[in-house]
This record gives C-alpha cells, structure tokens and sequence, in this order.
C-alpha cells in the first residue's frame, strides 16, 4: 500500500471511530455494515434474478407483456423474501415498433443499378412514413446552429445529424456528459427538424463503440408534429456524410411505428418495516422498462435486481432497519418517467417522511462509491459508511447540488437527498438502448460489488441518528 492509501485509509478509520457514538444509530458498527458488505459479495442471487428477468422475459417496454410480466415476476420474488409487496398503479405511453428500412438509391457516382442499405432503428415516439415509404433528399448537418442557417433547405428533405459521440469524454470519468450532448439531437434536434417541415429526421445513435449498433432511444416528438425519426449507425451517418460531399444523396425511408392508447402498468413498490422510526423511508431503486431491441440487462435490469437484493441481504442476515426501506421498481423511465411522476404525486403528502432515495441506472460497471446530493454539512456523518467500504476499494463519496437522476428528479427537487452508485461507466455506452444489451454483458463479480454498496448504504441511511438535511433548491433558470 502507498503512502497515499495508508493516510486515506487511517483518516478514514479514524474518522469512523470518532464519529461511531454520535453518528451511528445502533446496527451502524463497523461490525455491522462489515457483515451486510460481505454477505453481498457472497452472494450470486442478484445474478440470478437478472437471468430470471432477462432471460426468461426478454424485453420490457413501457406497455408490452414483457413489462406485465416483469411486474409480476419482481412482486413474486419480493413476496418470497417476506417484503410488504404493493403495486402501484400507473398509466404508461405504448409505442410499438414496426418495420424499419433505409436505402441509398441515388448519388453522385452510383453504379447503375446499385443501392445501399443503411443500418437504422426508429426512434420511441416516431411517427411513420406511408406504408410504400417515403423517397427523399439526404440533408446533413453537424449542429444546431447548422441547422438553423439552412432552414431553407430543410422542408421536404430527410435531415441527418452527423454528430459523434465523445467516447474520449466517456473514457476520461465523463460518459453521461457525453452522451447528454449527443441526446440533444435526439431530442431538440427531432423537434426543431419537425418544426421546420423536414419529412423525416435521422440522427447518428449516442453510443461509444462503432459496431455499426443502431442505439434507440426517445425522440422528444410530440403530436401534431410527429414526424419519423431514426437512429442510424455510425458508420451509416459517415457513408452519408461523404456520400452527400459528392453530390445530391436520396434516400427511400420506411418506418411504420404505431402509438397506441395508454396502458395499465405499475410501479413495484416491497418495504422491510423499520423498528423505531418506521414511518421515515429510505428508498433503494431501478427502473423496471427497457427498450424494446435486447432485454435492457444494463438499463436497467442491473439496477433493478441490486435493488431488490438490499432486502435479500439484510433479510438473510435477519437485519431490521430503524426506517422502512423501501425497493421500488420503476415503471416507464425510457419514455416518459410515468412511474416516478405517480409515485411523487402520491406521496406529496409524506414527501418530507422519505429520508433519502437511491437509485442505480448507469449499468454494471466496477463501483467505487456513491454520488451523492446530500448538503456539504452532512458529508462528515458517512465516514463510518465510508470505511466500512474502503476494504473494497468502494469508499469515494462525490456530492455535486442537484445529482439528476432519472426516476429520483421530483424527490430530489422536493428536497430529498439521493444517492447513485459511483460507476466506471466508460464502456457502458456501447450497448447502450441497443441489441447488444444483454445478459452475457454483466460481470458476476461487478454485480455482486453493486449489491454490498447498495445494501450498505441503505443499512447506514435507515439507522443514523442525525438527520442528513434535504436537498439544496435547484438554482434559478
């Protein structure tokens, strides 16, 4: 061990063992967590849950009998545990993908009689093309600002953002950033294209590795200006960038996606009572939807089985919380966060009764920690969570104001402090709302590490004797 290790370690050490009387509700010892930590890491149940749901189920999107029987599945095992199983009920969108084909027939230099298929995927919420399709110009652009000098050129024609992921930011500790700046055509790029008349908009997909993997996702589109939108592959959106440098590029374009009237879906909600302060909540969560190309093992299966793993461990060392914790699987994350929306609604009133809420969606990647939007002034009251997790090298805790995390935003902007696993997410979005996000993705040994952190965490939120404060209010637009 260096001598930069050494000093965190006995920093961290000491810190715990000054704070254990004044910080620690009882069952917060070190021996404790210790016992929750490696429990976990013992235990491959998680793992076969998330075979359980991927496998056995395949995908879920948000109205589908895949996420019917999800629902059921995960309030079967949760009953098993023991848990207090409640469904909540929830209204979700119901997309539903049809055919999808994309084909270069004319450009500069084409030999005669040859066309060039183009690797695509609707995007969720497209509207479609006439059933025979639609034959028009290519239009390709880089940015917004592009878009919006040729707006003349816009109407009628088939609009491409070129815009490539930042793999260099994902590898360097900033993947979401990243691929929020890639989101941005997905979402304001399809609408402004709409509002500009174009026929169509296709934008390159937001994800890492080119394995020509088209990466679906929700396109911002809204009705009364639906028009069809698709992700194309990589390699597809740069064929048609150079292809476009030549000369005119026409492309004929089927997508057939129907949006049908909302279904009745639910949330997945399985409480471990607490002791003593049984009406106070600690939320552990993932979202239970995944899009409709594989079986969403990393979005969000990962996240759902950790979840639902907290109350298995706990419950198998016959551990009981002072608070309730709470696991909840979320309904309707990828399109519309309906799920989330309901849950904040119903508990409007008891809001200020959820002490903390945790949520894991950034795929099974190594954790080293967690992120956390807890005030500056409580950071000193988690050293003994933290050294509880040094010995696998899982101690960081990063705070940032607001952490914006998907099903958590309305508790986190209603003052609830949340938490999500601290993940090396670089590679992540590769497989990302794609075919390739499957089972045989997650690593074993980096699921079983997801599950002790949670669980930890949850242990240590419900049994703290000083309150953590709430979230600081988001800065003003």
């Amino acid at each position: 061990m260096n001598r930069s290790c050494r000093r965190l370690s006995l920093s961290l050490i000491a810190l715990a063992v000054a704070g254990t009387a004044s910080a620690a509700a009882p069952g917060n010892d070190g021996v404790a967590l210790g016992k929750i930590r490696d429990s976990a890491l013992a235990s491959d149940w998680a793992y076969e849950r998330l075979a359980d749901m991927t496998d056995l189920i395949g995908p879920r999107l948000s109205g589908s009998a895949g996420a019917s029987a999800a629902v059921v599945q995960v309030a079967e095992a949760m009953r098993q545990l023991g848990a207090r199983v409640t469904l909540q009920p929830v209204k979700v969108p119901h997309w539903v993908r049809g055919l999808e084909t994309a084909t270069l027939v004319d450009y500069a230099g084409r030999p005669a009689g040859l066309s060039q298929k183009v690797v695509l995927t609707a995007l969720g919420g497209s509207g479609a093309t006439p059933a025979a399709g639609l034959r028009a110009q290519v239009l390709v652009l880089h940015d917004l600002d592009e878009l919006k000098a040729r707006v003349a050129e816009v109407k009628g024609r088939i609009v491409l953002f070129d815009v490539a992921f930042d793999q260099r930011m994902a590898d360097h500790g900033m993947a979401g950033q990243a691929y929020g700046q890639g989101v941005l055509y997905r979402g304001m790029g399809t609408r402004l294209a709409a509002q500009m008349g174009a026929a169509a908009v296709l934008v390159r997909s937001v994800g890492g590795a080119d394995f020509r993997l088209p990466h679906t996702g929700s396109s911002g589109l809204q009705d009364g200006a639906r028009i069809p939108a698709a992700a194309v592959a990589a390699e597809d959106a740069m064929l048609m960038t150079r292809l476009a440098a030549r000369g005119p590029l026409t492309m004929e374009l089927v997508l057939t996606p129907q949006i049908l009237a909302d279904a009745d879906s639910f949330n997945v909600i399985a409480d471990l009572p607490g002791l003593d302060k049984a009406d106070e909540v600690v939320v552990v969560s993932g979202h239970l939807d995944s899009w409709d190309l594989a079986t969403g093992a990393n979005d969000d299966a990962t996240g759902v089985v950790s979840a639902m793993a907290v109350l298995e461990t706990l419950k198998k060392l016959d551990y009981q919380p002072r608070r309730t914790i709470r696991m909840i699987a979320w309904m309707n994350e990828e399109n519309g966060t309906r799920g989330a929306q309901a849950y904040v609604e119903a508990n409007r009133a008891l809001v200020a009764k959820h002490v903390a809420a945790i949520e894991n969606d950034e795929g099974s990647g190594r954790v080293f920690g967690m992120r956390t939007s807890i005030p500056v002034a409580s950071m000193v009251h988690f050293a003994g969570l933290r050294a509880a997790l040094l010995p696998m090298g899982a101690a960081g805790l990063q705070r940032t104001d607001v952490l914006g995390t998907g099903d958590l935003s309305g508790l986190e902007r209603a003052g609830v402090p949340s938490f999500s696993p601290l993940i090396d997410d670089s590679t992540y979005f590769n497989y990302h709302h794609t075919a390739a996000d499957t089972f045989d993705k997650v690593k074993p040994e980096e699921l079983r590490r997801h599950v002790a952190v949670m669980a930890t965490t949850a242990w240590y939120l419900a049994n703290m004797n000083e309150p953590i404060g709430r979230t600081p209010p988001a800065p003003a637009r």
